[in-house]
């Protein structure tokens, strides 16, 4: 249930010069110039002219026909496609660096969601191409690419009143109640939220959490990378307008196993990371991000604190508190997994306060402030909470603490 800001894109780490190097090390190499770029960038066109149009014949012409794996790829890919509400498909090739009869293509791919994103999603794709009989053809897609949930399979599209739910692997029924849930959860959060944003949600549903990890990276990560986590919202926090917009990856098996109760907090929570993106930064504690995205999911619940915040309720029982608010890096993923519920719990019970006991208005108002505050480059989160509650953070957090013990105490409701 987490957001991590920028790792999403380590698709990007191998391009470029980097590429370049690794390329030219195995042998001679030429880095194309602008003219070179020209018949791959007329393929591109092509293919992206078949998506838009629905013309599974041209999208397919460019497929190296020496590779049959995959031109039945690129076929389901395009069928893929076709389901999506699409209002933008492009490719603009960047680089390119042939050797021998090969070439590899480094394109940024635009695309955008009629009616859902409010910008335009760009991507990176890097492409492998051989020369035959006097032709480029399309014969695989290098490492670095991207990931996307249409190249995982056959894909179901269901739309809702407020989301789109894309779905590889699983039922219609089960993405129609996804669907269903989401549409539940953006009035929700607007009612919290109700500054502008979208008030649509894009969610992907893939087959597996070994597919959520390839899905999302970073290199390295496996399914037990994500095994904790029941949905995760992929996104930028820079708080700038233009950024790629958001999306709502779910765990298929983390997400089955909730109740009915706890999905609706899990895509209350990932919808407000979508309504609070463009006030998101760097500068925004995780704890502040996550606090308040839980407390937006939990309002209306009927757990009781000491439900729905185990891990501190022992450390309560057990005079163990926290000695202060969790850091940015103890929402990191793999982390410990009590450690990480610890620190789950602990930014929500700190916005619950801040709600509480100032008032919904200067919660809103302090997230707004926080994302916007630095001393010497770097955040400062006691400035925002000087700010707007009129407290440091030492005294926040001796606050926070007590609390902690009048919600967690054994005897509490």
């Amino acid at each position: 249930m987490g957001e991590r800001r920028q790792w999403m894109r380590y698709g990007r780490a191998l391009s470029g010069t980097a590429a370049l190097a690794l390329l030219c090390g195995l042998g001679a190499c030429v880095r194309a110039d602008g003219r070179q770029h020209a018949p791959f960038q007329q393929i591109l066109d092509r293919q992206a002219a078949a998506v838009r149009t629905g013309d599974e014949h041209g999208y397919l012409a460019p497929v190296d026909p020496g590779a049959p794996d995959h031109r039945d790829a690129q076929r389901q890919v395009f069928r893929n496609l076709r389901k999506l509400p699409l209002a933008e498909w492009s490719y603009d090739v960047r680089e390119v660096t042939e050797r021998d009869r090969a070439a590899t293509v480094e394109a940024t791919l635009r695309y955008r969601f009629a009616g859902y994103d409010p910008v335009t999603t760009t991507d990176t794709e890097r492409l492998r191409f051989v020369r035959r009989d006097g032709a480029w053809h399309l014969a695989a897609e290098a490492p670095g690419s991207d990931r996307q949930l249409w190249e995982q399979g056959a894909m179901t599209v269901v739309r809702g009143e407020h989301s789109l739910v894309l779905g590889v692997g699983r039922q219609r029924s089960v993405l129609r109640a996804l669907a269903d849930a989401a549409d539940r959860a953006v009035p929700a959060v607007a009612r919290t939220w109700p500054d502008a944003w979208s008030r649509k949600t894009v969610l992907e549903a893939p087959a597996s959490t070994r597919q959520m990890a390839r899905l999302l990276g970073p290199p390295g990560a496996n399914s037990r990378t994500y095994a904790g986590m029941a949905a995760v919202t992929t996104g930028e926090a820079t708080g700038a307008p233009g950024t790629d917009p958001d999306r709502i990856v779910v765990n298929p098996r983390a997400y089955g196993l909730l109740s009915e109760e706890g999905r609706q907090v899990v895509l209350a929570h990932e919808t407000t990371h979508v309504a609070t993106r463009r006030q998101t930064t760097s500068a925004t504690p995780l704890w502040l991000s996550e606090g308040i995205a839980d407390w937006a999911g939990y309002r209306g619940s009927r757990l009781t604190p000491r439900e729905a915040a185990p891990e501190l309720a022992r450390a309560v029982a057990d005079r163990q508190l926290p000695n202060a608010l969790p850091s940015d890096d103890d929402f990191r993923f793999g982390n410990d997994p009590d450690a990480l519920a610890s620190a789950y719990e602990s930014g929500w019970l700190a916005c619950r306060m801040i709600a509480e006991e100032w008032g919904t208005g200067e919660l809103l108002a302090l997230y707004e402030r926080a994302g916007r505050e630095h001393k010497g480059g770097r955040p400062d989160a006691d400035a925002a909470l000087r700010s707007v509650l009129g407290t440091g953070q030492a005294e926040f957090t001796e606050r926070w603490q007590a609390y902690l013990r009048r919600q967690l105490a054994p005897d509490a409701g």
